[in-house]
């Protein structure tokens, strides 16, 4: 059981980097509202640009977190718990502007890697 969740840990951790950094200005299936971007996105929740930031910086934090757990296990529940109640935000967010559910998906599946990483 701990590979498996070694294994979460580091799928959060390429999922959260690929979504903030590498396509953070490029429209997705799955941004909301068919937001072309990760600005767009968070105006289309009603959010401020100081929460995109926020919660950005804060699952990169904890993506960070959950690869240093491999080696200091200390970090992971923390890192998991903090990553899981932001893919609810995350699913929360695509419930209220009315999104279909696969516009869910990548967060519902980090909300499932998120619990394997903390009960592991």
């Amino acid at each position: 059981m701990v590979l498996i969740g070694q294994i979460a840990q580091v799928a959060i951790a390429l999922g959260i980097f690929n979504v903030w950094v590498l396509r953070f200005n490029k429209p997705t299936g799955y941004r909301g509202k068919g937001a072309a971007n990760m600005r767009e996105e968070f105006a289309a929740y009603g959010l401020p640009v100081w929460a995109m930031w926020l919660i950005g910086g804060t699952k990169i934090a904890l993506a960070v977190g959950l690869l240093v757990g491999l080696w200091f296990p200390v970090l992971v529940v923390p890192c998991g718990v903090g990553m899981g109640i932001l893919m609810i935000g995350a699913i929360a967010m695509h419930i209220k502007v009315g999104d279909e559910p696969i516009r869910a998906l990548p967060a519902v599946v980090m909300l499932v890697l998120s619990v394997l990483t903390v009960i592991r």
